[in-house]
């Protein structure tokens, strides 16, 4: 049985940056939760930040940036919390690898987790496309990367791999 890598807040654990869970209620999500296929993580919670925690944004590029030493990750105060998100990004990595997952289900919009759109930097609740620290480090280890809202495309990529 493949497992799935899922941001732990979807599965409404109360670990996102203002200390609330986004649960996802979706019926193949639920199915997969019922045949304990999910493997939750929460790589800001893993890389060391506290919940809650100021919010931060990737400011300077993208999530793939901020691995290359290009983009960083910082609060809306300007304290550069990076280090939290590359060790969260390892750690998800990390628990991905000793279950044998080969995709994961994360948060849009996180500077973690994001999909495919994370927000711009400048706090204005703005975003651009583009990925968080976790996701593109995942990509890069040939872990497929669904977002929450995509949950029916990641159905089919399983299907796909348990062929």
């Amino acid at each position: 049985m493949e497992r799935i890598l899922v941001s732990a807040c979807l599965l409404g654990r109360p670990v996102r940056y203002d200390g609330t869970g986004k649960r996802s209620d979706h019926r193949v999500f639920e199915r997969w939760r019922a045949e304990g296929r999910l493997v939750p993580v929460c790589p800001e919670v893993h890389g060391g930040l506290p919940v809650p925690r100021p919010p931060a944004e990737i400011r300077g590029g993208l999530g793939g940036d901020v691995l290359d030493g290009r983009a960083r990750v910082v609060t809306r105060d300007g304290e550069d919390v990076t280090a939290y998100f590359l060790e969260g990004a390892r750690q998800a990595l990390e628990q991905a690898r000793a279950n044998g997952v080969r995709m994961a289900i994360l948060k849009e919009s996180s500077p973690s987790c994001g999909v495919a759109r994370v927000y711009d930097g400048t706090f204005s609740g703005a975003s651009v496309p583009g990925e968080g620290v976790t996701s593109a480090l995942l990509e890069r280890h040939g872990i497929a990367v669904f977002a929450e809202d995509s949950i029916d495309e990641a159905a089919t990529h399983l299907a796909d791999l348990e062929r």
